[in-house]
C-alpha cells in the first residue's frame, strides 16, 4: 500500500487537473453560447435568400439551369464528386474529430478521382499522414467561423462545379442533435434541387413582393445562389464549431466526474494509510514502554 505522503501527492495532482478541466468546460460553454447567438442572428438573412429563390423559381422556373444540372450523362467512374470535410483545430473533444474523419473515409474516399477539401488542422494532419491527397486545404482556423470565410469557400467550390471539374458537392460536418449528442453527417449541396427550395413563411419574409426581375430572372438567380450556398456552408461551420465545444464540454465533465471518483477512492486509501501509521506508532510506543517496564523489574 502506498504511504500517506504518496497518496497526498496523487490527490494534489488530480485536483490540479480538475482545475484545468473545469476551466476548459467554462470556456467551451461560453464559446458555444456565443456561436449559437451568431447563428440565430444570421438566420433571418438566409431565410430571406431561400424565400427569394423559391418565389423567383415560381415566376421563372427556367432560371438557374446551370445550378440544377444533374449531369445524368455522367455515371459511375465518370462522375466526379467533391467533399468538403470540416474538422477541428484541437483535440480533447471526445470522439468529435474521429467520427467526422471516419465518415469522410467511408463515403468520400472510395474513388481516386474524387476531390477532397478540408477545413481544420486535425483533418489536414490526418489526411497528410495517411498520404491522402487534399485538393484544396482552406487554411482557416475552425474557430470563430465567419461569413467571409464561408463566401470564399463557396465561391471556390461553385467555380469548380460550374467548370465541370466536380459533378456533385457534399459537405461532411458534425451537427448537434441535442445537448448530449452530436452526429457526423453528409449533406449534398450541389447540384440544387428545385423541390428542396421552398418558401419561408414568417414575419421577416412575408412581405416580399414583386415578379419583375432586372435585368432578368436568370441573372438575379445567379447573383443570389452563391449567397445561398455560402449560407449553408456557414451554417455547417457554425454547427461543427458548436458540436466541437459541446463534445469538449461533455469530455471535460466526464473527466471531472472521473477525477472526483478517484479523489474519493484516494481519500479512503489516505485515511486507511494514516490510520495504519497511527496504529503503528501507538504499537511502537506501547512496545517501548513494555520493554522499559520489563527491564526495570
Amino acid at each position: 500500500m502506498a504511504n500517506a505522503r504518496e497518496i497526498q501527492g496523487r490527490m494534489k495532482s488530480i485536483k490540479d487537473t480538475m482545475k484545468i478541466t473545469n476551466a476548459m468546460y467554462m470556456v467551451s460553454s461560453s464559446k458555444l453560447q456565443k456561436a449559437r447567438r451568431e447563428l440565430k442572428n444570421t438566420e433571418p438573412y438566409f431565410n430571406m435568400i431561400q424565400d427569394s429563390l423559391a418565389k423567383l423559381l415560381e415566376e421563372a422556373p427556367e432560371a438557374g439551369g446551370d445550378y440544377f444540372n444533374q449531369r445524368e450523362d455522367r455515371k459511375g467512374s465518370e462522375r466526379m464528386a467533391g467533399y468538403l470535410v470540416i474538422t477541428a483545430d484541437k483535440g480533447l473533444a471526445g470522439a468529435y474529430n474521429h467520427n467526422v474523419i471516419k465518415l469522410a473515409e467511408h463515403i468520400a474516399l472510395n474513388e481516386e478521382a474524387d476531390m477532397l477539401f478540408v477545413v481544420g488542422q486535425l483533418g489536414r494532419h490526418y489526411f497528410e499522414k495517411k498520404d491522402i491527397p487534399i485538393d484544396i486545404s482552406f487554411n482557416y482556423t475552425a474557430q470563430n467561423p465567419s461569413m467571409n470565410r464561408a463566401r470564399h469557400i463557396a465561391n471556390r467550390l461553385i467555380e469548380l462545379f460550374l467548370d465541370g471539374k466536380i459533378d456533385d458537392l457534399y459537405v461532411i460536418y458534425t451537427k448537434t442533435v441535442n445537448s448530449m449528442t452530436v452526429q457526423a453527417v453528409s449533406r449534398k449541396i450541389l447540384p440544387l434541387r428545385a423541390e428542396k427550395i421552398t418558401p419561408v413563411e414568417n414575419e421577416l419574409v412575408d412581405h416580399y413582393e414583386g415578379a419583375a426581375f432586372i435585368p432578368d430572372a436568370n441573372t438575379v438567380f445567379e447573383q443570389i445562389v452563391p449567397d445561398y450556398i455560402a449560407g449553408f456552408i456557414y451554417g455547417a461551420l457554425v454547427e461543427s464549431y458548436c458540436s466541437e465545444h459541446n463534445s469538449r464540454m461533455l469530455a471535460m465533465q466526464n473527466a471531472t466526474d472521473s477525477a472526483q471518483k478517484m479523489l474519493k477512492e484516494l481519500s479512503i486509501k489516505y485515511n486507511r494509510a494514516r490510520q495504519a501509521a497511527i496504529t503503528q506508532e501507538i504499537t511502537e510506543v506501547i512496545s517501548g514502554a513494555r520493554f522499559k517496564a520489563d527491564n526495570s523489574i
